[in-house]
């Protein structure tokens, strides 16, 4: 329904955001390099893909297949991605939300809340279908609990989105950010035959809502109550008191 383009929220407490910007570099070099041929393709998706029946010891990989220890695929598997679409689609949504959500976390507790999201998303993936013998692969679950985060922490920036993917808008962020998570949730209850995991979406999003509550900086705002609006500083100059200014020094006492 909406396709972000860019937000129009400056960083705060850092100065590049390079912590996305790896990832991202990293998501899109992983997806070139296994995306060389199908047996490189199939390879990667079954040795670092999340396999429930794996993971949950109803089946067993081949020996050829098996790069990474079992555990370690509920993060590797982010890092894969089936198609240009696939991978595109995710790291657009990185790019215009995980810099201010880094910026709030600071650059090492971003990374690990990237990776908790995306193992959370592995996790609830596995829980509702523990015997699927499917790769899971995708950076879905991590972004959505980007998407979460940067919900709770600005829903009143204005962000440019593609309405339908055609009609170009600025609106707020809560308007495209609720609406989408809330389709995940719906589409999670409802199912469909689609390859996507719903469930490693919501997954994400409940990590990611919850984390960003305790992981982001000491005195960080949430829900853009640091904007100042035209109103509350018309209601502080009316109702502020005349005469001069006083300082914060004692008039007591030694100094």
């Amino acid at each position: 329904m909406f396709i972000p383009l860019h937000d129009a929220n400056s960083l705060k407490h850092i100065k590049l955001q390079y912590v996305t910007i790896a990832l991202i570099a990293i998501n899109v070099i992983v997806y070139f390099l296994t995306a060389l041929s199908d047996t490189t393709m199939h390879a990667a998706a079954y040795g670092l893909g999340y396999v429930p029946a794996v993971v949950n010891d109803v089946a067993e990989l081949p020996p050829q297949l098996v790069l990474v220890p079992e555990d370690l695929t509920y993060l590797t598997y982010a890092f894969l991605h089936g198609n240009v679409f696939h991978v595109g689609g995710n790291m657009l949504f990185l790019w215009v939300f995980g810099d201010n959500v880094e910026d709030a976390l600071g650059h090492w507790r971003f990374l690990l809340f990237y990776l908790a999201c995306a193992a959370a998303g592995a996790w609830l993936h596995g829980a509702i279908a523990p015997s699927s013998e499917a790769p899971l692969i995708g950076a879905s679950g991590a972004v959505a609990g980007i998407v979460a985060a940067y919900l709770i922490l600005h829903p009143r920036v204005k962000v440019w989105v593609l309405a339908f993917g055609r009609i170009p808008l600025r609106i707020p962020a809560f308007i495209p950010l609720v609406l989408w998570v809330l389709f995940q949730f719906a589409m999670l209850v409802v199912g469909d035959d689609s390859q996507v995991s719903w469930g490693a979406h919501v997954g994400g999003i409940v990590a990611g809502a919850a984390l960003v509550l305790i992981m982001r900086r000491r005195g960080v705002p949430l829900f853009d109550r640091a904007i100042v609006t035209p109103e509350a500083v018309e209601t502080a100059e009316t109702t502020a008191p005349d005469g001069p200014a006083v300082t914060d020094k004692p008039r007591w006492g030694r100094q």
